[in-house]
């Protein structure tokens, strides 16, 4: 791994456990800013508990978190949003029957006037989430009264990720958010990823797509079942070694033998 400086955050052999059940085993990792680590690993390796666990959602059993060098113990997603860590979900985390203006500040909503004459302050709020989905690339939003609903999988992970960049996020956690979008939305959604590495924010990028992985990855941490399996820098893996590694190796390779024995099952010749 090359070096990189310090560390945004980092977690020193992080556990967790449910009722005795380990989701995760001993788990180190580090997040730097300006780069992308991205989390791989097949359904039930323990990613979802880990992003859980950065944003605050689920405390640690064991280990130790830092953040900018100091030991941190989240007792809520609040303590690590007063940080800037900002979490976006599959959907973009949005209200489809709100307003994008409403959607964008909410929880932190722009008000004009004084007491009980205090209201929301609709046409700033319309500017400002117009703006900064235009800085983005979508362009064909130009109302902020629009509901969230009316808008693509992609337009939705943007504003979203619009909003984590707009409120000073410096570390964003992104969960899965090409896994329902088509091919050019997808790709949108990466450039995006892209333009926040370039403004020095940290990004995880949680996603079971390699090649999504490897277009905007810096490095990469492999889990299975709850423990890491690899961690390794941008060049260092193949696509191939990737794929298998997310598929736990040995199961791979029992395939591979299964396949090559129903081959020969097949072969006249045998």
């Amino acid at each position: 791994m090359p070096e990189l400086g310090a560390p945004l955050m980092s977690l020193d052999n992080v556990s967790k456990l449910f009722a005795g059940y380990e989701a995760l085993g001993n788990v180190s990792l580090e997040i730097y800013p300006g780069k992308v680590l991205c989390l791989l690993g097949d359904n039930g390796a323990g990613k979802s508990t880990l992003i859980k666990i950065l944003a605050g959602f689920h405390q640690p059993t064991s280990g130790t978190m830092d953040f900018n060098g100091e030991v941190q113990q989240f007792k809520s997603p609040r303590d690590a949003s007063d940080l800037g860590i900002a979490t976006v979900h599959q959907f973009g985390g949005t209200f489809p029957l709100m307003s994008l203006g409403r959607s964008f500040f909410a929880g932190v909503e722009p008000t004009k006037g004084r007491g009980p004459f205090k209201r929301f302050d609709r046409k700033f709020a319309n500017g400002v989430v117009v703006e900064q989905m235009q800085q983005m690339g979508i362009t064909r939003v130009f109302d902020g009264e629009r509901l969230v609903g009316s808008l693509s999988g992609g337009e939705r992970q943007v504003s979203a990720i619009a909003r984590a960049v707009y409120f000073g996020a410096s570390l964003l956690i992104l969960d899965e958010p090409t896994a329902a979008l088509g091919v050019k939305e997808a790709a949108h959604v990466l450039r995006i990823i892209m333009q926040a590495r370039q403004r020095g924010i940290a990004v995880v990028l949680v996603t079971h797509n390699v090649t999504h992985a490897m277009t905007v990855g810096d490095h990469f941490a492999v889990l299975i079942h709850g423990r890491r399996a690899d961690y390794f820098a941008k060049g260092e893996r193949t696509r191939e070694e990737i794929t298998d590694l997310m598929a736990g190796g040995e199961a791979m390779a029992q395939l591979e033998e299964e396949l090559a024995a129903l081959s020969g099952a097949d072969d006249p010749s045998h």
